[in-house]
């Protein structure tokens, strides 16, 4: 049995760096994730700039990701990728964690960092949709570029939508956003962007119809109603923003289960620890008085998750990391940098 000491749950920015500062402890650690790749709900936005991280200057999401994966190697933690976790029991002075696979880790303590749960788009529920997927009906972009010069429809009116078509706003030939309820719920700054570059706004309307061109092989109109009327929209491309799927199948025994809210989110009863001794909660998933939910929130419950593991496994340890700068864990690395920034 390979017993380590703190276990993260879920490997997007919370548990990334949870992971980084979980080495600064000196904690022997593994994430366990269940997509194919770390970084969580980053890798949905990777093309969008970020303005609002700490110490960081305006940074493609793609860019910032790759940084965050490369901090969080930094002690060279142990990654499980594809990996669900299913059950978390207690045994005597540990966890057994039960994977969907049967397989089974053992850890002294558990930070879970799972966000808003296992996602997916939430697609349309029109029949054979799913064959434009590949041509022109997208879920999320993965290259703004097939825009450039193109009639973009999008249909979604919430933060999600609206800052996609801001972002695409100056590459596309025209852009129509259509919602299905009488007003946006994205932020009023982004929304009056739209506005005043003249974007057509549909409300309550919602895509009835997608229809195809003569191949059968893109969408090249759709149908919507409209104020209870149908109309024809043509677009060169479709993008969908309905928000997403959430599964969280996580399952604790009875007798270790942590209290969630009731919006299943994991109560805080002080430095991001659980109702369950030895059990954490940081980034989306965790709920406590002022908490932020956002990146600067994430790192900052991060730190306070792994320095209440460290107290729990060596409660004579000091409450938090020595800073970088006199940290003996970076010796030798910054040995190096300084090499390589006076060669």
């Amino acid at each position: 049995m390979e017993l380590y000491d703190v276990t993260i749950i879920g490997g997007g920015p919370s548990g990334l760096y949870s992971a980084f500062y979980s080495g600064m402890r000196d904690l022997k650690t593994k994430i366990i994730e269940f997509h194919p790749q770390l970084g969580g709900k980053v890798n949905i936005f990777l093309e969008k700039m970020l303005w609002d991280v700490g110490g960081q200057q305006p940074i493609q999401g793609e860019n910032f990701l790759k940084n965050l994966i490369k901090q969080a190697m930094t002690f060279e933690p142990t990654v499980c990728l594809n990996t669900k976790v299913t059950n978390v029991e207690r045994a005597d002075d540990h966890f057994i964690i039960t994977t969907q696979a049967g397989e089974t880790h053992y850890s002294k303590t558990i930070i879970i960092a799972i966000g808003g749960g296992i996602y997916e788009p939430i697609k349309l529920e029109i029949e054979g949709a799913e064959k434009y997927e590949m041509a022109n009906l997208h879920y999320t972009i993965n290259g703004k570029e097939r825009f450039r010069n193109k009639e973009l429809l999008i249909s979604g009116g919430g933060n999600a939508a609206i800052d996609w078509a801001v972002e695409l706003l100056p590459i596309t030939r025209k852009m129509t956003v259509i919602y299905r309820s009488e007003e946006l719920k994205a932020h009023e700054s982004q929304i009056n962007k739209l506005r005043d570059a003249g974007v057509e706004i549909l409300l309550n309307t919602e895509i009835q119809t997608l229809n195809s061109n003569a191949n059968k092989t893109k969408i090249e109109n759709v149908d919507v109603c409209h104020n209870g009327e149908t109309r024809t929209l043509s677009m060169d491309e479709v993008l969908i923003c309905h928000g997403y799927n959430r599964e969280v199948s996580l399952h604790f025994d009875e007798a270790i289960a942590p209290k969630q809210n009731e919006k299943e989110l994991f109560e805080s009863i002080g430095q991001c620890q659980t109702t369950t001794p030895g059990i954490f909660a940081v980034g989306d998933t965790v709920a406590y008085a002022d908490k932020v939910y956002l990146l600067v929130g994430t790192f900052n419950d991060a730190v306070l998750a792994v320095n209440s593991a460290k107290k729990y496994i060596e409660p004579d340890a000091n409450s938090y990391a020595m800073v970088s700068s006199h940290n003996e864990r970076f010796h030798e690395k910054n040995q190096k940098l300084y090499a390589e920034i006076h060669s």
